[in-house]
């Protein structure tokens, strides 16, 4: 993604609720796009065909597209807000987890077969395809749905 190794940190980054994402680059029809996948709940979407100068403003990118996502998988305001607060500051890291990596580039085969059949980076699908991969059972997080696994760690007050 271009960073610098004096770009990355050493330690762990700042742990939040939700804690860490990861973000990787793949290509679809031989266009970049970023898949982002959260650590602890494996919550994903891709921002689809981005600009290098995109990729060089990742977290402006990211802090774009994850409200939008959040809102088309029913979250409400207050929890968008509170989510959406955790990330004033990224920073970035080399990753650690295995587990995480090994769910990234399964979701990476689902996103790539799921967007070419669907017609390219460009399809009014994509949405529904985001939607369709976070109700996919993933292994590391015991064969539950990502989007049930977020929405268990941000459900309302009652």
């Amino acid at each position: 993604m271009g960073l610098k190794k004096v770009e990355l940190l050493e330690v762990e980054p700042k742990v939040s609720y939700l804690g860490s994402w990861h973000a990787n680059l793949i290509y679809i029809y031989r266009r970049k796009c970023i898949l982002f996948v959260n650590d602890k709940t494996l919550f994903n979407f891709i921002a689809p065909d981005v600009s290098r100068a995109e990729i060089k403003n990742l977290a402006v990118l990211f802090k774009s597209y994850l409200p939008c996502v959040l809102s088309d998988a029913d979250f409400d305001a207050s929890a968008i807000e509170k989510i959406m607060s955790e990330y004033d500051e990224i920073s970035y890291a080399k990753t650690n987890s295995r587990s995480v990596l090994g769910s990234l580039n399964d979701l990476t085969f689902h996103y790539k077969y799921n967007i070419q059949d669907a017609g390219g980076v460009h399809s009014y699908e994509v949405p529904s395809i985001i939607r369709r991969l976070n109700k996919m059972p993933m292994g590391a997080i015991a064969y539950a749905y990502p989007l049930d696994a977020l929405k268990t760690m941000y459900k309302p007050a009652t």
